[in-house]
């Protein structure tokens, strides 16, 4: 195989894993608020202390999502 060709492919393959993070970012979110909902029914008087802790944990899993996006697209395209 050509070392260049090679080099290209690898570059592809890396940022394909890099993107699998997405996935699992929105595994994650879904997960979150589907607790939320089971718990805010269970015990609607809890749902709004509830709520910050809520918002954190989205902003936390959407954020390392993001991350995975730059990490494959960094591997795209600037490397």
């Amino acid at each position: 195989m050509d070392p260049v060709a090679a080099k290209e492919l690898g570059r592809m393959i890396g940022a394909g894993i890099a993107a699998i993070g997405m996935g699992g970012a929105a595994i994650g979110v879904a997960f979150i608020f589907g607790n939320y909902l089971s718990s805010a029914l269970r015990n609607p008087a809890a749902a709004q202390g509830q709520f910050g802790n809520l918002i954190f944990g989205f902003a936390v899993t959407e954020a390392l999502g993001i991350f995975s996006l730059l990490i494959a697209l960094l591997l795209l395209f600037a490397v």
